[in-house]
């Protein structure tokens, strides 16, 4: 009996760059799990920030937050990608990881730590032009963005300077700029990123 390795497709992007439209075709054409961070989280999240005194909408720049609840945050969704893993499914990550960037070996060490079985790694950096960016942050009214839009120039100029470079893992830009996701070039190119991976 022929067994496939389960993948992990990890979608990252900025605020507003059609992460989830993005994951949640891919789940969809790779019969995948689809875990996103703010529905796995959301609920305790806003929960503790209040027990905290802070707004629930405040994360950007609330230490509490990034300190204490996000890190729990990552550490549920990982969890919840090695039960899936070892039930052999693949599994669609819809959050955006920016904070972990900055380190190299971090995909090596959440394999670890979260005790994930083997599986094939491939992150998709979803592209999308700075105010087709911010008129889609407009467009969907999160309180949770009001920080983003009011400083603009300085959210963006840190979105574009945080680039992620893990190894361990197959990487694919996927430029989100149509209007209706289309997964015709990112299937095309996905083979061609394995292929020159496992060099």
């Amino acid at each position: 009996m022929i067994t496939t390795i389960p993948k992990v497709f990890i979608v990252i992007g900025p605020a507003g760059s059609g992460k989830s439209s993005v994951s949640q075709r891919i789940a969809q054409r790779f019969r995948a799990a689809y875990i996103d961070k703010d529905t796995a989280a959301t609920g305790f999240t806003e929960l503790l920030l209040k027990l905290n005194g802070s707004d629930p909408n405040e994360r950007d720049n609330n230490e509490f937050y990034q300190t204490t609840i996000m890190p729990l945050e990552y550490a549920t969704i990982l969890d919840l990608t090695r039960d899936n893993l070892q039930a052999g499914n693949s599994v669609v990550l819809d959050a955006p990881f920016g904070k972990y960037f900055s380190d190299n070996n971090y995909l090596t060490k959440i394999r670890a730590h979260h005790k994930w079985p083997e599986a094939e790694l491939i992150v998709v950096h979803v592209k999308l032009a700075g105010e087709a960016l911010r008129e889609r942050l407009i467009s969907r009214g999160y309180p949770r963005d009001e920080w983003k839009l009011a400083n603009w120039e300085t959210f963006w100029a840190g979105a574009q300077a945080n680039s992620c470079h893990w190894q361990g893992a197959i990487h694919i830009d996927f430029d989100n700029t149509a209007s209706e996701t289309d997964l015709t070039a990112f299937e095309a190119e996905l083979p061609r990123q394995k292929a020159s991976f496992a060099r």
